[in-house]
């Protein structure tokens, strides 16, 4: 296919200013005040949207089962998909193109030539464009969402829509800013002896090369949308390599770029997508080539670690796991606490990146009110929450989901299994399934809760990708913030929780949370989840311990994606 013009029409460039302009200015300001705003709803209401959306985004993702998802790129061998909804047991029957890696990296360069000439205000409202259409589908997305990754319908809706639009649209205003700070030309004076020395200078933004953005199956675009944009507001084609048993999502976002490139006169393969199986997994094969500059990766800490280990003179962004631990030191209320905590653990069955799976009590108890409450009271408290949540199956439906795949009931099997081998373990609620209101065939899970010594730290020391909450009894509060704090650093984390009374204790506990490179939060409960993260607010991740190099979203995410190149000469 050959490139495009890298100027698009005017007329329909000015409609598109005017459509996003304020929007992208906004974002910069959201950004700067860290405030509460998003150009998007993300509740699925039929009172915003109209009582026909709902039901078109449905039957819009019920037309794709069974059919070739057509996306015309380079390089297509065959088409493959082997999806399976963990809400029906049964597979999608969705393929997809299975372009040669070749193919797509020499169609990315060839785009590479005309993007990087296009200026990069004009890139940043193709990107607002982008994200106005995806959101104009958000309910075929959020069906696309349920049955490739497991989540409900409204988090899918809300999380992977417009969540994962607006961290793209920080991660662009991020871009924007770093980007308007490089003036494009000075008159440079200086005498020298004699000579009044007199340059023009010009300062070009400059791409580093293609993107490859690595998604991940559980949350197919709450990462991938920040590493499109930031790619390509700074001028990078990305191409998108989603999880092979969470293809859709990923798909979808790719043919919507390609539609909004196309419309504007710009070469599609900007944007590309990147099928494999996980038999026959391609990343290497991208990375390895020296076209490809820049790789944005999530999921797994192996794999993360082995990329951040042998990846050299390119750039790197990866987020992967971690412990995500809470501190009990003391409570006004243990229900609500334990009800912040459990609920947040089931939140999508424990499969977020951001779920508590560690809770450190001192052994001697908590103050908890007026009264005591020992570890134990502690998990009981915990199972009986989760345990009223899993008798109201409509909130269990809505709150939990499903359970992506079986490698996580697997990994929950696996873990009674050595509990079941120790004296030293009390597991006060077993893991159990959930009937699911609306799909009986639904692979679903409720949160085993354990009572286990410090010692055991072989079983609450790594992430377990499921269901699972330790309550583990440390000598007192410090010991429990030593514990947490310390595998932070060593295993990594997203997410940390302190509950406590005691402002001194809160203040004393900050300092080992910041040196660890620990997001903290404290005394969180009520109707938000203890676990959201607010795009244009919360920064998702520090790059501080092992549980990623990246955040989402900060400068560096979009600044090190672009370099400068320049020209002097006499004026």
């Amino acid at each position: 296919m050959a490139s495009k013009s890298a100027a698009p029409d005017n007329a329909a460039y000015e409609q598109l200013a005017e459509r996003h302009g304020a929007t992208l200015e906004r974002a910069i300001e959201a950004v700067a005040t860290r405030e509460s705003w998003s150009p998007f709803s993300d509740s699925p209401s039929s009172k915003i949207h109209g009582a026909e959306k709902p039901a078109a985004g449905r039957a819009a993702f019920e037309r794709l089962l069974g059919t070739r998802y057509e996306i015309d790129q380079p390089g297509i061998a065959e088409w493959i998909g082997n999806e399976v909804s963990p809400y029906t047991r049964e597979a999608l029957g969705i393929t997809y193109p299975r372009s040669e890696p070749a193919a797509l990296i020499a169609a990315g360069s060839a785009a590479l030539r005309s993007w990087r000439k296009v200026d990069f205000e004009t890139r940043a409202m193709v990107c607002l464009e982008i994200a106005q259409r995806l959101y104009d589908r958000n309910f075929e997305m959020a069906h696309g969402i349920m049955h490739v990754a497991g989540q409900s319908y409204v988090q899918a809706f809300a999380g992977s829509g417009p969540n994962a639009l607006d961290r793209g649209i920080e991660a662009l205003a991020y871009a924007v800013k770093a980007m308007r700070d490089v003036t494009p030309k000075a008159v440079w004076r200086r005498k020298f002896g004699p000579d009044d020395v007199a340059l023009d200078k010009r300062y070009t933004i400059m791409p580093r090369g293609l993107a490859l953005v690595i998604c991940c199956a559980s949350f197919p675009t709450w990462n991938a949308h920040p590493a499109l944009f930031a790619n390509l507001a700074t001028g990078n084609p990305a191409i998108m390599k989603p999880h092979p048993i969470a293809i859709l999502p990923v798909a979808m976002t790719v043919a919507v770029a390609r539609e909004v490139l196309e419309d504007f006169g710009f070469d599609p393969n900007v944007v590309t997508l990147a099928t494999d199986t996980v038999e026959e997994p391609v990343a290497e094969q991208f990375i390895a080539d020296p076209a490809v500059q820049i790789i944005d990766f999530t999921g797994s800490a192996r794999y993360g670690s082995h990329l951040e280990s042998t990846i050299t003179r390119k750039a790197l962004f990866t987020e992967t796991s971690g412990v995500n631990s809470v501190v009990m030191h003391s409570v006004a209320d243990l229900s609500q606490s334990a009800r912040a905590i459990a609920r947040s653990t089931a939140l999508f069955s424990a499969q977020m990146c951001t779920s508590p799976q560690t809770v450190f009590v001192p052994r001697d108890g908590i103050a908890a009110g007026t009264s005591q409450a020992s570890p134990r009271d502690v998990a009981e408290a915990l199972a009986s929450e989760i345990d009223a949540l899993v008798g109201n199956p409509a909130a269990a439906a809505s709150v939990m989901g499903a359970v992506q795949a079986e490698l996580s009931m697997d990994v929950v099997a696996r873990v009674r299994e050595e509990l079941a081998g120790r004296d030293d373990v009390e597991i006060v609620r077993e893991a159990s399934p959930y009937a699911h209101p609306d799909y009986p065939d639904a692979r679903t899970l409720s949160p085993l809760v354990a009572i286990i010594p410090k010692e055991a730290e072989a079983l609450y020391a790594d992430e377990q990708f499921g269901p699972v909450l330790f309550v583990v009894p440390t000598d007192d509060g410090d010991d429990a913030v030593a514990q947490a704090t310390r595998l932070a650093k060593e295993n990594g984390t997203i997410a940390t929780y302190l509950y406590s009374t005691d402002e001194d204790f809160i203040a004393r506990s900050t300092d080992a949370y910041e040196e660890a490179g620990a997001n903290l939060s404290i005394n969180l409960h009520g109707t938000m989840w203890i676990n959201f993260a607010a795009a244009y607010s919360d920064y998702h991740v520090t790059g501080l311990n092992p549980a990623g190099n990246a955040c989402l979203a900060d400068l560096a995410f979009a600044a090190s994606r672009f370099r400068i190149v320049q020209r002097r000469r006499p004026e």
